[in-house]
């Protein structure tokens, strides 16, 4: 028989085990953002507490170990399904959200409900339930009871550290529930006779931790996948297309962070906005730039092309995706440094002053908060060069521009002058510096770029113009970004006005 204090804190460890996991189980589809973490956590609080009453009620109907025992083992067979029905689940569920444009809140919150919700209530169930069997006289049903829940929050704690700091990063989302399920079902089994009988269900977890995790998420209707892969950060996936180009595509899928064109460093997107918009400030050519948010390489390749003598300092907070971007977007450059940190901490580190700095890390739901800020743009400001300018890649859905206004705002409360180029429907490159960018100079320029740059030099000059109105100056104290974009989607799916 398995001792009950054993058994509590075992669950313990499987149900804050398995909240870390399933955050990492969502991030491919709908971020890590505090709205999925806040979802996350709020969906397995509300799972706990119905729990704490199911299992009360159910010990006081059935005051025996073996009802304790299937109870738990029940909740262990769940956790183990949780991993194989998410995908196709997941996959679906993204499909049908994006017909109606739901932001991540709707979408997060209805995977964790789906995925989890069902196998928490039944692991909070035991605590309740094992108290009740462990209480043999009235006298002593506070120590008992205030033993056991310390046991079961002291799992909970070791479960957090061991799916973060652990299982995670060495055996993968997958794995961490499984092996949280195989220990809670090998302890549930303990109490339950024939032994034989029940022990098939971790001799059948077992079997499944054992097996090849395969590929994530290799369909794709856009062409093959040719490598994916689970980062410390992200999924992350190299798709080649029939005319032989590459594009990453992280998480979900439905945007590209990198492209790659045989026999050219050009895109014909919005990356090669990064390339000439410098060219609208008075000044002389960049010939120090910083890439926050480099991904594969994409611009700075471009510029290791048509701009040689400059040093690119490329700045990407996932290791992996530069390895991706050696092996298969043929990232280099003569005076290319990679740096492996976030983009903020970096800034504030770094003792350079920059020609360029371009800022590519906003991604819907994707957005760093701190990022989007008037302190962090006042410490872009201090890493310029006097006549240095800040280029923003805003994306946004076709139509809708609350993001871009929110950091039109911000940009203009610490800079004197903010431009926009209205590049792609979905993107809007954001020039903002000490010098004010203009069409009139980019053309004026235009002959001095290198020939190839010329025509996408020419396009930019007959899109810059001033800045959108209307929207809040965020800050560190302040900066609802999340809020703000699943409101412009849901808005955009309405077909609200802005």
């Amino acid at each position: 028989m398995p001792p009950l204090p054993f058994l509590v804190f075992v669950v313990g460890t499987g149900s804050l085990g398995a909240e870390i996991a399933a955050v990492r189980l969502l991030a491919p589809y709908f971020g890590a953002s505090t709205i999925v973490w806040a979802n996350t956590i709020g969906v397995v609080l509300v799972a706990l507490s119905t729990g704490y009453w199911l299992g009360g009620r159910l010990a006081d109907r059935h005051p025996h170990l073996r009802g304790l025992c299937l109870l738990a083992l029940t909740a262990a067979v769940l956790l183990a399904l949780v991993p194989f029905v998410a995908d196709p689940l997941l996959d679906l569920g993204v499909d049908a959200l994006d017909e109606v444009s739901a932001g991540a809140f709707i979408g997060s919150l209805a995977a964790v409900l789906v995925l989890v919700a069902v196998p928490i209530t039944l692991l909070g169930a035991v605590s309740p339930y094992a108290i009740r069997l462990a209480v043999s006289k009235i006298e002593e049903a506070g120590t008992v009871a205030g033993r056991l829940y310390a046991l079961s929050t002291a799992g909970s704690l070791l479960g957090t550290l061991l799916s973060a700091l652990v299982l995670i990063p060495l055996v993968g989302t997958r794995r961490t529930f499984l092996i949280f399920a195989l220990a809670i079902s090998l302890v549930a089994i303990a109490g339950l006779r024939p032994l034989r009988r029940y022990a098939l269900a971790p001799a059948a977890i077992a079997v499944l931790i054992a097996l090849p995790v395969g590929s994530l998420k290799a369909q794709t209707g856009d062409g093959k996948v040719i490598y994916e892969t689970e980062t410390e950060y992200q999924y992350a996936r190299v798709v080649e297309r029939s005319d032989s180009s590459r594009v990453l595509e992280l998480n979900e899928g439905h945007a590209e962070h990198s492209l790659y064109r045989p026999g050219t460093v050009l895109t014909g997107d919005y990356w090669d906005g990064f390339l000439v918009l410098p060219f609208a400030r008075p000044g002389p050519p960049p010939r120090r730039v910083a890439l926050l948010g480099n991904a594969a390489g994409t611009v700075a390749r471009a510029y290791g092309r048509f701009f040689p003598v400059a040093r690119v300092d490329g700045v990407e907070i996932d290791a992996k995706l530069s390895e991706i971007g050696r092996r298969y977007f043929d990232m280099r450059g003569p005076h290319l440094h990679l740096y492996h940190e976030d983009a903020r901490p970096f800034l504030r580190r770094i003792d350079a002053r920059y020609d360029m700095i371009s800022l590519d890390v906003y991604r819907q739901p994707y957005i760093p908060f701190y990022l989007t800020t008037r302190e962090f743009f006042e410490l872009v400001r201090d890493k310029l060069a006097p006549a240095g300018v800040v280029i923003v890649n805003v994306g946004h859905p076709e139509g809708r521009y609350d993001l871009e206004k929110v950091l039109a705002a911000t940009m203009g409360d610490v800079f004197p002058y903010v431009a926009r180029d209205a590049i792609e429907p979905t993107n809007t490159l954001l020039v903002a510096g000490t010098r004010r960018a203009s069409a009139a100079r980019l053309r004026r320029m235009v002959p001095r770029l290198p020939a190839g740059l010329r025509p996408t030099a020419t396009a930019a000059a007959g899109r810059l113009g001033a800045p959108l109105r209307g929207g809040s100056v965020y800050t560190d104290d302040k900066a609802p970004v999340e809020w703000l974009i699943d409101k412009s989607i849901i808005d955009y799916a309405g077909g609200g006005d802005d």
